[in-house]
């Protein structure tokens, strides 16, 4: 496994491999890898010959008052565990590298109307900063396919919408959320959890799954769910941003004609801010 952190030798690398005929998968991360992430990684050897992963604390997506300077940083033990999943490339750029005008002078990326709520609505120019990072790692690893996890719905739709807006030529593979034996999706941000949070933070997907279980059953008053999965989440001491039902597609509102629904939560519990949806199938 090779570890670079400059574009000219993350370049060198690509070209030979391309020259070879080899298709390359990339695997966008901050680091701190668990479990979800090396899923991740399996999958992008399903898709291609060579893996690339990069590793980046992206500062634009990260509103004031957030956690970017606590944001746990973990390195060697994040090669470790790369080199063990057979990773080809770990790329660790710093911020001149991503940003090379500097920040305040970067060109962005917006994708409109998708990023307008939901978690666009508690975190303002998050997406931005995701779609802007995401198209500059495009830009440098020139990848074949990319690599996102369902857990961050919102993100791998817009991320989604931006390629085809685009025509970037990248094919998006979108990997399940890996979850704990309770339920509670694997996030790097768990471990801001204290030992009574942890127990109860598995009720917030266990509150999704009664919705989804709702709607399959033929429930379509989709406010009344919301309200109910909120009022539960708060009994068991969430401070809950939204609990909202969608179209899977495009995250617009759904009718009762609507087909496949995502069911999406965002809650506060302690310091940890937990994300999590599911699919609804009707």
């Amino acid at each position: 496994m090779e570890i670079v952190s400059t574009a000219e030798a993350l370049r060198e690398h690509l070209s030979d491999w391309r020259q070879d005929g080899e298709h390359i998968a990339l695997v966008p991360t901050m680091g701190n890898l668990h479990e979800g992430h090396l899923s991740l990684v399996k999958a992008a050897r399903e898709h291609a010959e060579r893996v690339v992963v990069s590793i980046f604390v992206n500062p634009t997506q990260f509103a004031e008052g957030e956690d970017l300077e606590e944001y746990p940083r973990t390195l060697e033990r994040d090669q470790r565990q790369l080199n063990r999943a057979n990773t080809d490339l770990v790329f660790v750029p710093d911020v001149d590298t991503m940003y090379p005008f500097g920040i305040d002078n970067a060109t962005s990326v917006t994708v409109p109307t998708l990023t307008d709520d939901l978690c666009g609505t508690f975190r303002p120019g998050h997406f931005d900063g995701v779609t802007t990072i995401v198209t500059r790692l495009f830009g440098l690893v020139q990848p074949d396919v990319a690599v996102f996890g369902q857990k961050d719905y919102q993100q791998q739709v817009v991320i989604r919408r931006m390629v085809a807006d685009l025509s970037l030529p990248v094919e998006i593979v979108i990997v399940p959320t890996v979850r704990e034996d309770d339920g509670l999706a694997r996030s790097s941000r768990n471990q801001y959890l204290s030992e009574d949070e942890r127990a109860s933070a598995p009720v917030l997907y266990a509150v999704l799954e009664e919705v989804g279980k709702e709607i399959r059953d033929g429930r379509r008053d989709f406010a009344a769910l919301e309200s109910t999965a909120l009022a539960k989440l708060a009994e068991a001491g969430f401070e809950t941003e939204y609990v909202n039902i969608r179209n899977a597609s495009d995250l617009s509102e759904p009718d009762r004609e609507s087909g496949e629904l995502v069911v999406l939560g965002s809650a506060w519990l302690g310091k940890a801010r937990l994300i999590d949806n599911l699919i609804v199938e009707i």
